[in-house]
């Protein structure tokens, strides 16, 4: 197992020099940016480095991506939703609240549910499945799982594995319902250097500079890309801030989180899941088929088209779900699918440690 997952221990970078070792990433992110980008794939942009980083990371290569930019690019990222929202987002949370509610606490029971029948089967250790399963804030997940006797590794990899399935699988539905809904429909191109009011991107870059240490000073969960988001949202509604995000910005924004999740999936930690590998694929692709099922029976009961449905049930990143909504057509229903993210979070961030509380209980009493 550890073979098919790994490349020979021959095949590594853990001895090239730190220049040559960045150079190797950014020129291999380019060729799977370009190939994701020849197969028409929206999101090319992330999933390119992002393929190239799990590469790299498989082949024991140890660049040190800082914190600091990957920050910074979660800002850019909710500035860019922003950009593309309203005040729409509460009107549809208010408007369609037993949608809301059906379609976000569908997702978290699904996802709890697999997390409790693999705890059942002692698949995994502890409640390391309960909070693996969990469908967004890989992160926060992540880091909460070690306080409630879950192997952080296992919750790691669960989590962020599940982030590149649903980003890869989301893309290629995305491609698959533009071909079928309009066949002359192409990604459009990017112009690179378009003319830019500099004033507003100076306070679009004040913006995320100054929310950044803000979310870490309140601890708001996800807050580097949720606080840009509404602040964003507000001022650009009362009309002091057009949100100006040139495309290099957005490329390197996107080329920084893609590193960031692949560079955790370590030669390490996928020879340490080895022996899980199978179990941890089946439960994420059987919580993406479910959470597709929910989607399309919010397609078929609502006035929602089935891509924003899908997308907005599926089961995070929040922020890859927003770049592969921002690359698909003018019809997606951005809004509600960032409210629906954006209250499944909260949700998530409510409903795990409670469930986790539940398994505890339950473990007791049974011993006793």
């Amino acid at each position: 197992m550890v073979k098919f997952l790994c490349p020979p221990s021959r095949w590594t970078l853990k001895n090239w020099p730190v220049l040559w070792q960045w150079t190797g990433l950014i020129l291999v992110s380019v060729f799977f940016t370009l190939l994701w980008n020849s197969l028409h794939m929206p999101a090319a942009l992330l999933l390119g480095p992002m393929s190239a980083a799990i590469l790299f990371s498989v082949m024991n290569g140890h660049v040190h991506l800082s914190q600091k930019p990957f920050s910074f690019a979660q800002g850019v990222i909710g500035c860019m939703v922003a950009h593309n929202l309203s005040f729409k987002i509460l009107g549809e949370i208010i408007k369609d609240w037993p949608i809301f509610l059906g379609g976000v606490f569908s997702v978290i029971i699904i996802s709890n549910l697999i997390g409790w029948l693999l705890t059942r089967l002692k698949l995994f250790p502890g409640t390391t499945a309960l909070w693996g399963a969990a469908p967004g804030a890989a992160t926060v997940m992540t880091l909460m799982s070690e306080s409630y006797d879950a192997d952080i590794r296992l919750v790691a990899f669960m989590q962020y594995f599940r982030v590149i399935c649903v980003a890869v699988i989301a893309s290629f539905i995305s491609q698959i319902w533009m071909a079928s809904s309009n066949s002359g429909y192409q990604l459009p191109s990017i112009v690179w250097f378009p003319p830019m009011d500099w004033a507003n991107f100076a306070k679009t870059l004040a913006l995320i500079i100054v929310a950044i240490p803000i979310s870490r000073l309140l601890h708001i969960p996800n807050g580097r890309l949720l606080l840009p988001l509404f602040t964003g949202l507000i001022l650009q509604y009362l009309g002091y801030i057009h949100l100006t995000l040139p495309p290099l910005l957005l490329a390197f924004s996107y080329t920084m989180l893609g590193w960031n999740i692949g560079l955790r999936f370590s030669r390490a930690v996928i020879s340490y899941v080895a022996h899980s590998f199978f179990q941890v694929f089946a439960a994420i692709i059987v919580l993406i088929l479910l959470c597709g099922c929910m989607g399309a029976l919010l397609a078929h009961f609502t006035h929602i088209d089935p891509l924003t449905a899908y997308l907005a049930t599926s089961p995070g990143g929040s922020d890859s779900i927003a770049i592969i909504a921002a690359s698909s057509p003018d019809k997606i229903d951005m809004a509600f699918i960032m409210a629906m993210q954006t209250v499944r979070l909260i949700a998530v961030l409510l409903s795990v440690p409670f469930m986790t509380f539940l398994s505890h209980y339950h473990t007791q009493k049974s011993k006793a």
